[in-house]
């Protein structure tokens, strides 16, 4: 007895063709409009068939490494400093991109934070100031900022 049903909109043919535009870096949607269908006929397919998704993953990394490649070789030459610029920037933000003046990096809040947990050991009795400091560590471990007190003069 054969199977019930439609059949899949997304054929092997399909998949294919969807996993190749994907991997030149283009998205879902120009993927889906090209074989016919809606993305979410794509990501539907993708939950119920873990080959294809894992096809798909592959592809999309694919299609970064190609133009991770792209940059790095423009990069090399002199001429296409921008290139390293670029890649600098969105590979390692939080030493190379730009920010407003009004942006807060993690080591100027994890600073701040520290100078504050130095003006509570001085100004705050001690029962007091042990509660505020245990409140501050959980609120940095939340954030996930390493914070380097120049004095321990209370361990919290």
């Amino acid at each position: 007895m054969g199977k019930c049903g439609r059949p899949p909109v997304l054929d092997k043919d399909k998949r294919g063709r969807i996993a190749a535009i994907i991997s030149v870096g283009c998205s879902r949607g120009v993927a889906a409009q090209y074989v016919g269908c809606a993305p979410s006929t794509i990501q539907r397919t993708a939950e119920r068939d873990p080959t294809f998704a894992e096809e798909l993953r592959q592809a999309k990394c694919n299609a970064e490494l190609s133009l991770i490649k792209n940059i790095r070789n423009a990069a090399m030459k002199e001429q296409y400093w921008r290139a390293a610029a670029w890649a600098l920037e969105r590979g390692f933000p939080e030493k190379y991109a730009r920010r407003s003046h009004d942006v807060v990096s993690f080591e100027q809040i994890g600073l701040l934070l520290a100078k504050f947990a130095d003006i509570v050991v001085q100004e705050v009795d001690e029962k007091k100031r042990k509660t505020i400091l245990k409140k501050l560590d959980a609120l940095v471990r939340e954030l996930g900022i390493e914070i380097q007190r120049e004095e321990q003069n209370d361990p919290s």
